[in-house]
């Protein structure tokens, strides 16, 4: 797809849960996506806010923009997806890769779902295949099937930007992690090998970033940075070294603070859990799923062993 460089990005990154919000928009025609917004969640009180959705909520005003469409990468478990809030606020339509039917089919029966909870994407608006590319008013946004981290991540490319969510980060960080269930190392090898293929100057904004070394919060970086200096994978690692690399790193990270509230609630489009007859609503916390189960007749399968990036 030929770059078309009309465009302009805004980050907002939340302390939190170390994530990047992104606007983008056409200056000329007003037209703007959002990228992976995030909805506030204390888990000591069980309470949402909205006060990271609302800074981008109150610069799109402020901007007078157009939101065409809310994308999300992936169905993120560090934090909830703010999609709803701005689709709403907005009226504009939430959308994900295709391959989110894959994690549904796997969460429905970790968080033992109704058998009604649909597993076919249809909690979304629309959802986005490998080399589509979805007009959001004057913005030409390219997506590109990037499995690892989870098997339904994508990365978006408008112009000569790509939006990598959690498979790429900053090059002095890394990559995403890739022990989620069906995530995979040799995968992720190959996502950002088609990465690489771009040109050096393409630029890269990252989903997160964890400040190594105390430096202050970055997203931007490019492929040509990346290749030279990503501790992780540059451009003459091969397959096997990161494969080994990833998968011992990643036996290592400890769990997610917000990982089964955030999942349960991103499988379904970011939509809280429906209201009790008591008009309360609740998450579901599994226990012992994923690591070896102490007590007797809990079962814990072995194939599995949930984690996300360490803060």
């Amino acid at each position: 797809m030929q770059a078309d460089n009309n465009f302009e990005v805004k980050g907002f990154f939340d302390t939190d849960s170390h994530t990047i919000t992104f606007v983008v928009w056409d200056p000329k025609t007003s037209d703007a996506v959002v990228i992976d917004p995030v909805l506030d969640y204390d888990p000591k009180s069980s309470s949402t806010s909205t006060v990271s959705a609302d800074e981008v909520a109150d610069f799109i005003v402020q901007k007078n923009l157009t939101v065409r469409h809310i994308l999300e990468t992936h169905a993120h478990a560090d934090h909830l997806s703010g999609s709803q809030y701005l689709a709403k606020k907005f009226k504009a339509p939430v959308g994900i890769g295709a391959k989110i039917t894959d994690v549904q089919g796997v969460f429905k029966g970790v968080f033992d779902l109704p058998e009604d909870f649909k597993t076919d994407g249809s909690q979304f608006d629309f959802l986005l295949e490998d080399g589509q590319v979805l007009e959001s008013g004057s913005l030409k946004i390219e997506v590109i099937h990037t499995p690892g981290h989870t098997p339904a991540c994508v990365t978006f490319k408008v112009g000569d930007a790509l939006f990598t969510g959690d498979v790429l980060f900053m090059d002095d960080y890394g990559t995403g992690r890739c022990d989620f269930p069906a995530g995979s190392a040799k995968d992720m090898y190959n996502s950002i090998q088609k990465l690489y293929k771009m040109p050096d100057e393409t630029r890269v904004f990252v989903g997160h970033d964890y400040m190594p070394n105390g430096r202050e919060p970055k997203w931007e970086t490019t492929i040509g940075a990346s290749k030279k200096n990503n501790p992780q994978i540059k451009a003459d690692t091969t397959e096997a070294e990161f494969v080994a690399f990833r998968e011992a790193r990643d036996k290592t990270l400890s769990a997610p603070r917000l990982l089964f509230q955030s999942v349960q609630v991103n499988i379904d489009a970011g939509n809280l859990p429906e209201p009790h007859a008591n008009e309360i609503r609740y998450l579901k916390i599994p226990v012992n799923v994923f690591r070896g189960a102490e007590q007797k007749g809990v079962d814990s399968p072995d194939s599995v062993e949930l984690t996300e990036e360490s803060i």
